[in-house]
This record gives structure tokens, C-alpha cells and sequence, in this order.
């Protein structure tokens, strides 16, 4: 397969020089140099798969061959085997752990972003799922590649992508007004500004400021339905904060537009997948 994005290249560096930098002593001393064999990938639980192309491409550096049987996305049911791995035994070996990581892990974003998907679609509308910069460093292309596969949306990647006028901002600049005003002047006409209230009057002045989103910070869901009545059309309302699976339903049901969540990422559970040499 051909060779991944730089950035994601060099966190294979990392990644397999923080668990090979010594080598494999245990299959050094206990497998012969020559000998080949296959593997294959166990879903031990249900799951949405992400990161195949990651893991296979631990194996390809190792000198070994990997296929997976369905691209990201795709739902796994426990007790399939839905991949394969061929080539030198040491490799397949030496390979096996570095890739498990990857691959639980973008599979276990990938499978918390799927229920929360289902979740707002269980309260009707067309509230979409958005993820956050809260990710593991190094690590947010491919988190943000398995919320895709999740079914979810990207927001920000980095701090230039767009522009979110948050508490701080506010402060540092006096007011909504005065910290959107500046936002208008000074950024590029195809960044949309964003502005973070916890209240309705917050709303109002985010709304008069000139505001193309208003994020909803910690609104009870009365107060989130209130705001969507109060907006009309006018701005993208996007709420975040204390979001649960039980809770989405719920929230999807006021008519914001987006919710946010960094649990996405930040507290995704890696799911159990194992690797099964052929005997």
C-alpha cells in the first residue's frame, strides 16, 4: 500500500520505535528467522471499524502483508474475523501490538460516535454530531478520520480552521460585540464566526453582534428549545456540554442544529480485538 500522510508516518515512528526500539527479544529467541505464517483479526465485541489502513501499514513496515475484509464504517459483529495478515512470523509478531492499538482505538471512536449518532437520530430532526479538538495529541487526523467512519462530522481541526469566540475571548475584548467586530475585520471572509453563551440573553446579544453560530454552552433543554424559538432561522445553533447517549434523543428533539461532544474522542473505549496467529 502506498505510504500514509507525513504526519501520520512519523506517529508510526514513534509508535513502533517506542515498542521496537530493542527489538523483539521473545520472538528472537523463539521463532527461526525464516519462518512465515497469517494471522487473523477477532472482533471480540460488536464494533464499527476504523484505523485499517493504520494497522495495516504497521505490518507493511515490518515486511508483512494485511488485508482487512470491509473498509472503515463498516459494522463488525462480535465473534467475526474480518482481516488478515501474511508474511515472516517475526514480523507478524513484533507488528501485532502496535497495530491492536491503533486499530481499538479508532475502532472504539468509530463505535461510540456510531451510538450517538443513532441516539440523536431517536429524537427526530436533523441534528448533526459534531467532534472537538479535545484529542489525543498526535493523534486528531486519525480520530477525527474514525468519528467520520462513526457517522459523525468534523468541526475545527486546528485553532485557524475557523473562528470560536469563547469566554476568554469575551473577556480579553470587552464584550460579544467588540470580540465579533474585530473577528469581521481582521479574519477572512470565508471563516464563519462562531460564539459560545450559557444563556438567553447571550443568545440576543450573539445575534445583534452578527454572529453565523451561536454554541449553546450547558443549556438545560428548555432553555435549548427556547433558544432554537428565539433564533428562528437566523443563526446555526449548536449545543454542547454534560451530553449523554440517554440525553441526545432529548436534545436532538429541541431542533438545534449541531451538538458537540469531546467525549467523542477524549473518553472513547478502545474496543477488544485480538490477533490470532493460524496454528
Amino acid at each position: 500500500m502506498a505510504a500514509l500522510p507525513a504526519p501520520v508516518e512519523r506517529l508510526l515512528d514513534l509508535a513502533l520505535e517506542e515498542d521496537l526500539g530493542l527489538g523483539d527479544a521473545t520472538s528472537e529467541a523463539t521463532v527461526d528467522a525464516a519462518a512465515t505464517g497469517a494471522g487473523r483479526f477477532l472482533a471480540k465485541e460488536p464494533l464499527v471499524l476504523a484505523g485499517g489502513a493504520v494497522a495495516a501499514r504497521v505490518f507493511e513496515r515490518l515486511g508483512a502483508e494485511c488485508r482487512f475484509d470491509r473498509a472503515d464504517g463498516a459494522a463488525v459483529a462480535k465473534g467475526e474475523w474480518f482481516g488478515t495478515a501474511r508474511g515472516p512470523l517475526r514480523a507478524l509478531l513484533g507488528a501485532e501490538r502496535t497495530a491492536l492499538n491503533f486499530l481499538q482505538r479508532l475502532s472504539g471512536v468509530a463505535t461510540g460516535t456510531r451510538r450517538a449518532v443513532e441516539a440523536l437520530a431517536a429524537g427526530g430532526g436533523k441534528t448533526r454530531l459534531l467532534d472537538t479538538r479535545k484529542t489525543t495529541p498526535g493523534w486528531r487526523r486519525l480520530e477525527k478520520e474514525a468519528v467520520r467512519a462513526g457517522g459523525g462530522v468534523n468541526h475545527r481541526f486546528a485553532l485557524g480552521d475557523g473562528i470560536l469566540v469563547k469566554d476568554n475571548h469575551v473577556a480579553a475584548c470587552g464584550g460579544v460585540a467588540e470580540a465579533v467586530r474585530r473577528a469581521r475585520a481582521r479574519a477572512s471572509a470565508m471563516l464563519r464566526i462562531e460564539v459560545e453563551v450559557v444563556d438567553l440573553p447571550g443568545l440576543e446579544e450573539a445575534i445583534a453582534a452578527g454572529a453565523d453560530i451561536v454554541l449553546l454552552d450547558n443549556m438545560e433543554d428548555a432553555a435549548m428549545a427556547e433558544a432554537v424559538r428565539r433564533a428562528r432561522g437566523r443563526v446555526l445553533l449548536e449545543a454542547s456540554g454534560n451530553m449523554t447517549l440517554e440525553r441526545l434523543p432529548r436534545v436532538a428533539a429541541t431542533g438545534v442544529d449541531y451538538v458537540s461532544m469531546g467525549a467523542l474522542t477524549h473518553s472513547a473505549r478502545a474496543v477488544d480485538v485480538s490477533f490470532e496467529i493460524d496454528g
